[in-house]
């Protein structure tokens, strides 16, 4: 069977790629991808060169070909449907639809385990958003939130928004959040903050100590991307507070002023990352625990306001253009395959 796959071949330089795939082997599955979610954080540093080349792959991403020298083939929300099963499959049937953290590609054959069955209440288009939602349900586990606190989230990308809706679940008595653009701001609102400013008003950090009498937030969450956001955050904490970072910059170079409202606050800076879990929480929680949370939590949020674009996968090449060149305009990206 022919594949066409979505190869980042030079900086700034997309195409598809058609290949054979060789039938499943005794513990694999065909599968025909629905759609496809682009991570538009991620994948645009990709797509530009902006990841680090000593950097390597997540091991959570076996189906990722390549490196971060170029040419490689990246993504990693593919909801699909299964075609054929090897003789000792026994977690799937043809006709199942499954998630799995695979590139922009027509067809693929995987290992069974690398397969998670997609629940019916979940529509396959609504199915991409699951690994993003992993990324935010983690940040929550690692920044050990309190019911009743208050919380900044830098950033109402797709992770961002997650967030600002799971921090509300979460029984946050202020949700705050901080984006640039106009478009995202409004869904912000929309979907569960309860203000929105943007880092462009001066006077954004004396509103949010305003907000919180003069503390600051107990925590402060970065999920913009943006170099410049970690050494705001550390100016919106109270003594003691925490900043939580959820970006990858790629090779952009990070300044982060630590005198005063980090000394003297006694500020902790921490790091999430949806490839591992909070050590804290390990003989509780795994992988399998938090990917069914995210399927249970997934028909409850807001994601019709995150979805910005659909696209035909053959127009993929160009989308990513666009996204390059004009990515406030861009939320939730989806390709449709068939």
């Amino acid at each position: 069977m022919e594949s066409l796959s979505l190869w980042f071949t030079a900086p700034e330089k997309a195409e598809l790629k058609a290949s054979r795939l060789l039938p499943p082997e005794k513990n694999e599955i065909l599968v025909k991808a629905l759609f496809s979610g682009v991570s538009a954080g991620t994948e645009r540093l990709v797509y530009r060169g902006e990841a680090t080349a000593e950097d390597t792959w997540d091991t959570s991403l076996p189906t990722v070909e390549g490196s971060f020298y170029f040419p490689l083939k990246y993504g990693y929300s593919n909801v699909g449907e299964v075609l054929a099963c090897g003789k000792e499959v026994v977690k799937f049937k043809p006709g199942d639809k499954v998630f799995v953290l695979a590139p922009h590609q027509s067809h693929y054959v995987i290992r069974q385990e690398w397969a998670n069955p997609l629940k019916e209440s979940i529509s396959p288009e609504k199915g991409v958003f699951l690994a993003n939602l992993e990324t935010a349900i983690n940040c929550l586990l690692d920044a050990e939130f309190h019911l009743g606190e208050n919380v900044v989230i830098f950033g109402q990308g797709v992770v961002g928004l997650l967030l600002t809706q799971l921090f509300r679940l979460a029984g946050a008595e202020k949700v705050i959040t901080v984006e640039k653009e106009a478009k995202k701001q409004g869904v912000s609102l929309k979907v569960g903050a309860d203000y929105c400013f943007s880092p462009e008003d001066k006077s954004f950090l004396s509103l949010i100590r305003n907000l919180t009498k003069g503390k600051g937030v107990d925590l402060a969450v970065d999920a913009s991307g943006t170099p410049e956001a970690l050494d705001l955050a550390l100016k919106t904490v109270a003594f003691q507070g925490t900043v939580l970072v959820v970006s990858w910059y790629g090779n952009k170079p990070v300044t982060c002023y630590l005198g005063k409202e980090f000394h003297r606050k006694r500020l902790n800076i921490k790091c999430s990352q949806v490839s591992n879990l909070n050590p804290a929480l390990v003989y509780r929680w795994d992988k399998k625990r938090r990917m069914a949370l995210a399927q249970d939590l997934l028909p409850r949020l807001k994601l019709e306001e995150l979805i910005s674009h659909i696209y035909p996968f053959k127009n993929a090449p160009a989308v990513f253009q666009e996204i390059n060149r004009h990515p406030e305009e861009f939320i939730q990206v989806i390709f449709k395959y068939f």
